[in-house]
């Protein structure tokens, strides 16, 4: 007996999308709302003018636009927002799904290709959702030999890592960054030493031959890059006086440091291609030599969270880059004041804050299409090369470029109020 599949309609699509939108209003009625009612009586809630925000007050402010505004002031200045939406995970995870497709439709114009296209409508915007579901649905997949609880851990790790990384990254004026701290820019290369490390240690559990040279091959790369990355980054402590990031940018109100280091900026943008792993520097994943590296045994979402975690990385380094070159959120004033006067008299948003957030943005997405643009263009180099690429040649013009930095401050031509003055 031959089964005939039934074939796909349009209304039957319609129908389950609204059945499903009804058993949503339905669970978030009868379940949602009381659960959330009961939590606000235990959670203790601030000051909104002179009175105390009960769980009542809250549902009517929810639905009064005229006193919603302070409810979402409150809420975006916790700390948990911060961590949560923006500056921190959230914020750097909407970059980094953008960046996927941006990447893809990017290098198909750069290869006459299509791109991805197919999935939806909207120059296949939707396929970013379609590979997601996949990588969600698709079964996780452990060696037999392999070490099952590193296997099993590493990615977390791996993502973990990227996450503290965003999570110094200030992004706006105001205070604008999920941690401040006077050592900023000596955390974020402290972290960025644990990438190599957990690559390593996820091969070694893979119980595999092409991770573990892959794995290798990533160590080699951190001993051949990581002192002229650190390096690069000297000459812009030296006219800041300072390791924090957030003084960093506000230290280019005059000019932006690239503008006197630009062989330092050149050296950290070569120096973040390999520590990205990215073309011309894929040695660890060397899809034509080592099938995929040190992630062949991945699958899943296990996979998944390895590409999260390396999109999120390639943000946190274009923004550093933005932050320590180009002046980071600085920018002309493009936003007015005052959009859609406040119900209550207040403002509705601080116009210099989201300036800074669009110059910020935009600087950032131009530096991680530079950061794409060698996928299409280069060939990958040799490791001997890349060894040879990072000792003889960067370190010697990170040094070029210190000492030219240095005559500029003693010489009296740039301006500082760092440790040299």
């Amino acid at each position: 007996m031959v089964t005939v599949p039934k074939k796909f309609g349009f209304g039957s699509f319609v129908s389950s999308i609204l059945w499903l939108v009804f058993w949503i209003v339905v669970i978030v009625t009868l379940v949602g709302l009381p659960l959330i009612f009961i939590i606000l009586f235990y959670v203790p809630l601030p000051y909104i003018g002179d009175e105390v925000l009960t769980p009542y007050l809250f549902f009517s402010m929810m639905v009064d636009p005229t006193r919603t505004i302070p409810i979402i002031k409150f809420l975006i200045h916790t700390d948990i927002f911060r961590v949560m939406v923006f500056p921190g995970f959230g914020y750097a995870a909407i970059i980094a799904a953008v960046t996927i497709f941006v990447e893809r439709k990017f290098l198909a114009k750069m290869q006459l290709r299509v791109g991805p296209y197919y999935v939806g409508r909207w120059e296949g915007i939707l396929q970013l959702m379609a590979d997601g579901l996949k990588l969600i649905s698709k079964e996780i997949i452990v060696p037999s030999g392999a070490d099952k609880l590193l296997f099993w851990l590493a990615p977390v790790l791996f993502v973990a890592t990227a996450a503290a990384v965003t999570a110094l990254i200030p992004v706006a004026p105001g205070g604008w960054v999920v941690a401040d701290i006077d050592v900023g820019l000596i955390a974020v290369f402290a972290i960025l030493g644990f990438f190599p490390l957990i690559a390593l240690l996820f091969s070694w559990a893979s119980n595999s031959k092409y991770p573990f040279i892959g794995g290798l091959r990533a160590l080699h790369q951190m001993v051949a890059f990581e002192i002229p990355f650190i390096l690069s980054a000297l000459s812009v402590v030296l006219v800041a006086g300072t390791l924090n990031l957030t003084e960093i940018v506000e230290s280019q109100y005059l000019y932006w440091f690239i503008i006197i280091a630009p062989i330092s900026a050149f050296v950290f943008y070569i120096s973040s291609l390999a520590e990205l792993e990215r073309i011309p520097f894929d040695l660890p994943e060397a899809e034509s030599e080592i099938v995929a590296g040190w992630i062949t045994e991945t699958s899943g979402m296990l996979y998944g969270l390895i590409q999260l975690g390396t999109y999120l990385k390639l943000y946190a380094l274009a923004a550093l880059f933005v932050i320590l070159f180009l002046g980071g959120w600085t920018g002309p004033q493009i936003f007015p004041e005052e959009i859609i006067p406040g119900y209550t008299g207040e403002k509705i948003y601080n116009h210099i804050v989201i300036n800074g957030i669009f110059w910020f943005t935009l600087k950032t997405f131009g530096m991680i299409i530079l950061f794409l643009l060698p996928r299409g263009i280069s060939p990958r180099i040799r490791i001997d090369i890349l060894l040879h690429t990072g000792w003889y040649k960067l370190i010697v013009l990170c040094f070029i470029n210190i000492f030219a930095v240095l005559t500029l401050i003693y010489g009296g031509i740039i301006p500082t109020g760092g440790i040299l003055q």
